[in-house]
């Protein structure tokens, strides 16, 4: 447990003090035997990851590849995804719940066990009246339980069984025996089959018990069970067995749980024509991002039951008293002896345990703090806070603002337990969730930006106009409105603003662009990125919050080609593949032609459609009879006087992106990329983009603002 600042409050999300919270024993028992294992047994554990990893240093080489492993191991993670508390604070965008409301809260990485949580309105239901805080807290594994029900179709007067007898499995037969099914559980645990004897089912019995089959039987006088739901969770492939063996023919398995699926077409599944069904965790919604995170809801009269939907009917089922949590809960802690809980979870102390809750005390809001003070280090030359602070900032930004000795201030970022987390790891003075911790901080001069794309304009904004020095991650602003309104703060006061556009910083690019300075020609520069596919639900695709990768990711190349050519685009044309696979975004394939002031012509290929075995970026520039040849930022070729020589300068710039910035604040000098040059890469990629629906080629003209 640590102290942490309070989580940011946000569009679309809900601020919620805790009550209790539900530690779910199967899921948080798995997380921490992961977390404690060492790296082999964590390979073990998720090969999965080991495939991620083993692909990312085909990608970005071994070195890069550690650091970042290093840097996911290092992270805290909160730890919940069930709890019910009182309304702070809402941003709703129905406007429907209310500071003081009683609600239940769900999600991984929301519902946490912490004082106060920030939740997404989807996944937050109003508690009924009549139900308490702690029933509440079993919210999220009551609508787990209630979507596997639904799975089933269950009907009044069926037969059916449910594998598996602990938390959920016993929700899950409260539910089914108050629809008015006959129900029949087994488990393992006898202590379990005696819990679920007196609150949950009809029958019961333990998997090793001679006569199971036979009570089967007799339970379903011989027609078999008209579904089985397995909640168990277990690597053994015998819960998938046994369903088949006493499901009736035509019958339904629905897996709600964790377990093997080797799946034996014979005897059963086959010649009894079985239905195999997954239930998706609290239902529709899960793992949609427009969901969960955007707030947008699916039509009621097309999707009856969502994931908010099910949290509100497991409530209402509570309110009406058709259900009882109360025998299901073994253990309540205080929060601050949640180490005492999770020694019962993992097994370090013996007892037996179904739901086990963590209750926290109410304090004064003056004790719920967005500033959490971590070091004293003493005040530089240039003292540094960092607003935003993912993978990228951890890996890349960090260590070499470390490097060059400047004083990491501050870190702000909208989850309390990362800022903190990135506070003991690289020793800020202090952490907070409020970006005005940092831009109303009278010490820090120079603020890095690695926050969303959508939030960069307003911050540096923020920034320029409260005298900071600014490094804002690329891109500048993802549309032209908030372009306009950097343009006139930067006009205003003529503060220093760089934008991380690193790969004009590497080595390589530096040695080759020499080659060229006493041209006085034209250049063609010539740019292929087998980028790789993002998947539409990521961030970075969401035109509201990512921009998409034109804007997002392509700017790094115009700003590449502007370095080459010394020269301004002028004028640019796009075109895209044509298809109707609709998991593939037609503009993360796109050709691209760029004419700059002097004469020079940039043509970027950029796709998603590649092979990952292919290099990501190879960058040909020629004139002059001289070519230069950039391999992945790996190595190159100079192509002059009728041979090539070998250039072995590696790096993508990120080292000395920072350092040339910081010199440039010590040395009272403008940032390292002019600012009519950063203005023009982000209008660039807006007028690709306008190309692209017109099909007409685009000027672009910085007068427009």
């Amino acid at each position: 447990m640590d102290d942490v600042p309070v989580p940011s409050l946000s569009e679309g999300m809900v601020l919620v003090e805790n009550k209790y919270s539900l530690i779910s024993a199967g899921t948080e028992r798995s997380t921490v035997k992961v977390a404690q294992s060492g790296i082999l047994g964590k390979a073990r554990q998720r090969p999965d990851l080991v495939a991620q990893v083993l692909q990312n240093v085909r990608k970005e080489g071994l070195s890069a590849t550690l650091k970042k492993v290093k840097t996911k191991l290092d992270s805290l993670k909160a730890l919940g995804y069930s709890s019910s508390g009182k309304v702070l604070a809402s941003l709703d965008q129905r406007g429907t719940i209310k500071p003081g409301d009683r609600v239940a809260c769900a999600g991984q990485d929301y519902a946490s066990h912490a004082e106060i949580v920030s939740v997404p309105q989807n996944l937050v239901a109003r508690i009924p009246d009549n139900v308490s805080y702690e029933e509440a807290a079993f919210t999220t594994v009551g609508a787990i339980a209630l979507q596997g029900v639904r799975q089933a179709e269950s009907r009044i007067g069926e037969k059916v069984c449910v594998i598996g007898l602990g938390l959920l499995g016993q929700i899950t037969c409260q539910l089914l025996k108050a629809n008015g099914c006959s129900v029949f559980g087994i488990d393992l645990d006898s202590e379990l089959v005696k819990l679920a004897l007196e609150f949950a089912t009809h029958k019961a019995m333990a998997r090793d018990d001679a006569n199971l089959i036979a009570a089967c039987d007799n339970f379903t006088k011989g027609r078999g069970f008209d579904f089985v739901i397995i909640t168990a969770a277990t690597h053994s492939n015998d819960p998938i067995e046994l369903s088949a063996e006493i499901v009736r023919k035509k019958g339904k398995v629905i897996i709600v749980g964790a377990v093997k699926m080797d799946i034996p077409r014979d005897p059963h599944f086959y010649r009894k024509e079985l239905d195999l069904r997954m239930s998706c965790s609290y239902g529709p919604g899960r793992y949609d991002r427009e969901y969960e995170e955007n707030g947008h809801d699916y039509p009621y009269a097309y999707v009856r039951w969502t994931e908010q939907r099910n949290m509100e009917a497991f409530l209402d089922i509570l309110s009406q008293g058709k259900i009882n949590m109360k025998p299901l809960i073994s253990y309540v802690f205080d929060i601050n002896e949640a180490a005492n809980a999770y020694d019962i979870v993992t097994g370090k102390k013996k007892n037996k345990h179904i739901g086990i809750l963590l209750k926290y005390e109410e304090k004064n809001l003056s004790e719920k703090r967005t500033f959490i003070r971590t070091n004293n280090n003493p005040v530089k030359d240039i003292n540094v806070g960092l607003i935003g602070a993912g993978s990228f900032a951890q890996n890349y930004l960090i260590p070499n603002i470390i490097s060059y000795g400047a004083l990491l201030d501050g870190v702000v970022t909208a989850r309390g337990i990362t800022a903190k987390n990135v506070a003991d790891k690289f020793k800020f003075n202090f952490c907070s969730s409020n970006p005005n911790d940092i831009l109303n901080n009278k010490e820090i001069n120079t603020v890095f930006i690695a926050t969303p794309h959508s939030s960069h304009a307003e911050l540096v904004v923020k920034a320029l106009d409260d005298g900071k020095k600014v490094f804002v991650e690329k891109p500048l602003a993802i549309n032209a409105d908030q372009l306009n309104s950097v343009i006139e703060v930067k006009n205003k006061n003529n503060h220093p603003l760089m934008v991380g556009f690193n790969r004009r910083f590497s080595p390589i690019s530096s040695l080759i662009k020499k080659e060229f300075e006493n041209a006085d020609e034209p250049l063609v520069v010539n740019i292929r990125v087998n980028a790789g596919v993002i998947p539409k639900e990521h961030w970075i695709q969401q035109p509201e919050i990512g921009g998409g990768r034109i804007i997002g990711e392509v700017c790094h190349f115009i700003d590449l080609m502007q370095f080459f050519t010394d020269a301004d685009p002028v004028k640019v044309y796009a075109v895209t593949i044509d298809t109707l696979n609709e998991k593939m975004i037609p503009e993360d394939n796109v050709a691209i032609t760029i004419k700059f002031s002097d004469g020079s012509v940039g043509n970027l290929t950029y796709l998603a459609n590649g092979n990952p075995l292919v290099p990501k970026e190879n960058i040909e520039i020629f004139g002059a009879g001289i070519i230069g040849v950039i391999q992945d930022f790996k190595s190159g070729i100079i192509y002059k006087n009728r041979k090539p020589i070998k250039v072995n300068n590696t790096g993508k710039g990120h080292k000395e992106e920072v350092f040339t910035f910081l010199d440039s604040i010590k040395e009272g000098r403008e940032s390292p990329i002019s600012f009519r040059s950063v203005c023009l890469t982000t209008l660039t990629t807006f007028k690709i983009l306008d190309s692209l629906r017109t099909g007409l080629p685009q000027n672009i003209d910085l007068n427009m603002f």
